[in-house]
């Protein structure tokens, strides 16, 4: 006998194997579509992800031209072209392949086709890894869909806006930027924007908040200069914002400009902007107060003096709710002013007030944390709006409404109404009666489809259409029939219908029976 020691053979060729499995595994288990053709383009893989993902199980797949059988029509050249690429021996790297599941359901795959080699090297076919990228191209439809609203926003704003890179160059200028200052966005596009729009004085200022901006520091409220290119000054209370790109790195500084130029002229422009505000609370047009930390009173203004008759030097130092506040308000009137001295505001809050003399007022109320220069909450400023004559009117509408909703009910005359699609949304009692439909038989049902017979469908059709564009008409007389079949003869006005801000949304037609 003649023997031949295989040994070293058997354990590399027991390892070849265990890397066959081992990738043979990793292919089916792997949480990534992954296919593969034979040089005819015949399925030979098709993982449990592809499977999963499409539908299709690989009993379906294998021995099934991949192109003709899996991928649309107009994909099939592009495909093809890439299989045939990776049977030469070409890889192709990131081609996006599009896929349609058996459920009909569209999937976009990132593909990285790599051929497949025999151990001689030869190519006996291609193997395709792919990344399912469908939701990440929806994202990046919908980023891109509020980049360009963004975008829009910010070139139609009714305020200025700039934008700078990191070199501080102009990125961004606006409609509103160049009709206030007078230069075009082709002016400053790529341009320095301390450097070539910010005068000498200014200049240190400006770039400290930008450099800060760039740092992710922002400043709101940065009040500066600009001189338009006629070199007339604009104040401009400026927000720098930090610009940030997908990685979160800092890319440059968005600046929303706000014109104060008017304000400034009307007010000293060198008082300090806390005697502005002083002013500005003692001279409002809105009762304004303030209490401190312990809920005595701080602050006191002129309106509110003159609506609820206390001067300031009586209200000053003395406790807001316990003094100013009738008893069964007092819980809750402490209450907002608890969650402002914690930080938290509250807007239109219906605060009830009791004059000196006894007169009942009601004042929409926004009452806002008072903080000092650290921060710290020191107080509670509230801004109210009186709104007691607006509530009047309101329960004065509600009243007139109420009164108009009972006469069309009762009226001795039949009454119907149509929104502005022509269906039914009045059918008072005197038309239930006399027509015999009662009034949830014809809510919400077309007037002219249900109730009006053929011969007089066009002329009604015609006098409604013409009340839904504004034009009344008045003494129309046409049949309508009841509902056991009699004719009534109807007189008609048809007054058209219109909402709070003038719209027109429906007609009403008071009818008198002639018959």
């Amino acid at each position: 006998g003649v023997g031949q020691d295989i040994t070293k053979i058997r354990e590399v060729t027991d390892e070849h194997e265990r890397i066959a499995d081992d990738l043979s595994r990793l292919i089916e288990t792997a949480n990534a579509p992954i296919f593969g053709v034979d040089v005819s383009g015949m399925v030979t893989e098709w993982n449990r992800k592809a499977a999963e993902m499409l539908g299709y199980t690989k009993l379906e797949t294998v021995g099934k031209n991949f192109v003709e059988r899996f991928i649309q029509r107009e994909n099939q050249n592009s495909v093809a072209d890439v299989l045939q690429k990776a049977l030469s021996g070409k890889e192709t790297a990131n081609f996006s392949l599009p896929l349609l599941s058996k459920h009909g359901q569209r999937y976009t795959v990132l593909l990285n086709a790599t051929p497949r080699r025999n151990a001689k090297g030869d190519v006996t076919g291609v193997v395709g890894v792919g990344q399912d990228i469908t939701e990440l191209n929806q994202v990046m439809a919908e980023s891109k869909r509020i980049a360009d609203d963004l975008m829009r926003l910010i070139e139609t704003a009714n305020a200025p806006i700039f934008g700078i890179d990191t070199q501080g160059k102009v990125t961004e200028w606006n409609a509103k930027a160049s009709s206030l200052l007078g230069f075009t966005k082709s002016e400053t596009m790529g341009k320095s924007l301390v450097g070539n729009f910010i005068t000498e004085e200014f200049k240190d200022s400006v770039n400290s908040v930008l450099k800060a901006a760039l740092m992710g520091k922002e400043t709101a409220n940065f009040e500066f200069p600009l001189f338009t290119k006629s070199g007339e000054r604009k104040a401009i209370l400026l927000n720098a914002t930090t610009r940030r790109g997908a990685d979160g790195e800092i890319t440059g500084v968005i600046g929303v400009g706000q014109d104060i130029t008017k304000i400034r002229e009307v007010t000293d422009e060198h008082e300090r902007i806390a005697d502005d505000l002083s002013r500005l609370i003692e001279t409002a047009n809105a009762p304004i107060f303030g209490v401190d930390v312990s809920g005595m009173v701080t602050e006191w203004n002129r309106k509110a003096a003159e609506m609820l008759g206390y001067t300031k030097l009586e209200t000053v130092g003395k406790n807001f709710v316990e003094r100013f506040i009738q008893r069964e308000n007092q819980n809750s009137v402490a209450d907002v002013l608890q969650k402002a001295l914690s930080g938290k505001e509250t807007a239109n809050f219906s605060l009830p007030l009791l004059s000196k003399h006894g007169q009942r007022y009601t004042v929409l109320l926004n009452a806002t944390p008072r903080r000092n220069a650290k921060g710290d909450v020191t107080g509670v400023v509230g801004v109210g709006q009186d709104i007691t004559e607006l509530n009047q009117v309101m329960a004065e509408s509600k009243r007139i409404a109420d009164d108009l909703m009972r006469l069309i009910e009762t009226a001795n005359a039949p009454i119907f109404g149509i929104d502005t699609q022509g269906k039914v949304t009045e059918w008072n009692a005197k038309a239930s009666s006399l027509l015999g439909f009662t009034k949830s038989e014809t809510m919400g049902k077309s007037l002219v489809g249900n109730f009006i017979t053929e011969e007089f469908k066009d002329s009604v059709n015609s006098v409604l259409k013409a009340a839904l564009m504004g034009k009344e008409t008045a003494n129309f007389e046409f049949p309508l029939f009841t509902k056991s079949g009699e004719r009534k003869a109807i007189l008609l006005n048809a007054t058209t219908r219109r909402g709070a801000d003038g719209e027109i949304t429906g007609v009403i037609g008071v009818g008198q029976d002639i018959t």
